[in-house]
């Protein structure tokens, strides 16, 4: 589609994608209010952990299983801008908390919100987009995550002392300034077409809105398209829910592409990084700076990733970014194993960064996004992401209990992420389908049993 508007194109994008600016401030901003909450309220380890530190992220879950919904019934706008509501309501609600309990409350709310976004905005991006520019446009959501999360870090540095020992109350509530101004500018975006043309039944308006993406005789084209497609799927068969068996094809490549994304242990490291490089005999004082080199291998890869994802395709890089997971993994646990320097340790920690940032950090948004079909695409989301934050769950709950066995020498844990990024690679290379440069309905017809 050479004549793409891009002006709003790009307006459009990056103002949906501003979601995963909060999604990724708001999952690390709780780390500058860890210690001061666990001390002002006196909680036990297993109420903090449960509460404080996790409801959150079952609130991902509950936002990622059940965000479908609103987004087929209201469309992707208002499911959107209502997730911007409840990141702005969990950030004041967070940094006003009165006790634990409200506190979790606010926080779980947040989690809902980034469950609902990472279906939501991924979703109408990909409607939106051009073939030809899809995965570069997707990939803008999962670069504003990984940006929110550097600033995030930035934001608890600068706000420590603010307020003596109200501080992490500031470093919590500075994200309602960007959820309100998200709410705002969510207000001057357009629903999805595809959503109007299938679930909202409004020919001309989504015509109105393909006329701001395309010259006339394009928008007809890509209209005609749609409604071509509907028509023949639902022409196909009467079986139109998501477990019908129709869509075995793309449930099962969501399922598993979740699956390796948690099984490469990106939010273990993530999550318990300052943990690991203690043992390894990093002092504390120089957590902050690897938090920042870490921070920034994720955003720079994370651009490169989005520079090639529409030129070498989402399966060459899920190809690098395989290769890299098994040198990093593989490296960390040698590390491990032959007590090696401090430093080389890290090395291998950011190759394995690097590697998951042009890898299935860079695809898996862009990926499950675009293989369902127009009409399922919610709950396709849905599954695929539901299976993401479920697996996410799990591992980040088990992380305290998987390094107590292994406290003497954690080698074994990254040995057994680096074996299941051995089946990934072989996953990618015998079954991933390429997706780069086809359309969402040449992809239906291609990956959706007739």
């Amino acid at each position: 589609m050479a004549n793409t508007n891009r002006s709003n194109l790009s307006y459009w994008s990056i103002t949906v994608a501003v979601a995963g600016f909060l999604f990724g401030f708001d999952t690390v901003v709780i780390s500058g209010a860890n210690l001061p909450i666990k001390e002002l309220w006196n909680t036990t380890p297993f109420f903090h952990g449960t509460f404080i530190m996790s409801m959150a992220l079952w609130g991902t879950v509950v936002g990622a299983l059940l965000g479908s919904i609103p987004m087929d019934k209201f469309g992707r706008k208002k499911t959107l801008f209502w997730i911007g509501l409840l990141f702005l309501a969990s950030a004041l609600g967070s940094a006003f908390a009165p006790d634990p309990y409200s506190f979790s409350f606010f926080r779980f709310i947040g989690g809902v919100g980034v469950g609902a976004s990472s279906l939501a905005a991924p979703a109408y991006i990909s409607e939106i987009a051009p073939k030809s520019k899809r995965g570069r446009m997707v990939a803008l959501y999962q670069f504003m995550l990984v940006f929110g999360i550097f600033i995030a870090f930035f934001s608890n540095y600068l706000l420590k002392g603010v307020g003596g020992v109200n501080d992490w109350r500031w470093m919590l509530g500075v994200e309602a300034i960007p959820a309100l101004l998200y709410c705002i500018m969510i207000l001057g975006v357009p629903n999805s077409p595809r959503w109007l043309a299938i679930q909202g039944k409004d020919d001309e308006g989504a015509l109105k809105v393909l006329r701001g993406l395309y010259d006339e005789q394009e928008a007809q084209t890509v209209l005609a398209e749609i409604k071509a497609d509907d028509l023949a799927s639902s022409a196909a068969t009467g079986e139109t829910g998501l477990f019908s068996g129709k869509y075995s094809t793309p449930l099962t490549l969501a399922f598993i592409l979740a699956f390796f994304n948690q099984l490469s242990g990106i939010n273990f490291i993530l999550y318990y990084a300052p943990e690991i490089l203690a043992k390894a005999g990093l002092a504390a004082k120089e957590s902050l700076l690897n938090s920042i080199s870490i921070g920034g291998v994720n955003l720079l890869f994370t651009m490169l990733g989005m520079v090639l994802i529409d030129r070498l395709g989402r399966k060459q890089l899920m190809l690098i970014g395989s290769v890299g997971y098994i040198g990093g993994l593989a490296g960390v646990a040698w590390a491990f194993y032959a007590a090696a320097s401090p430093t080389v340790l890290l090395v291998f920690i950011l190759l394995f960064i690097a590697s998951h940032a042009i890898g299935q950090g860079a695809v898996i948004w862009v990926f499950i996004s675009e293989i369902f079909p127009n009409k399922v695409r919610a709950f396709g989301q849905s599954w695929g992401c539901g299976t993401h934050w479920v697996f996410a769950a799990i591992i980040t709950l088990l992380g305290p209990v998987v390094l107590d066995i292994f406290s003497v020498n954690p080698w074994p844990i990254f040995a057994f992420f680096a074996g299941m990024m051995v089946l990934q690679l072989l996953w990618v290379v015998f079954f991933m389908p390429e997706t780069k440069g086809k359309s969402l309905e040449e992809l239906e017809r291609e990956l959706v049993k007739t």
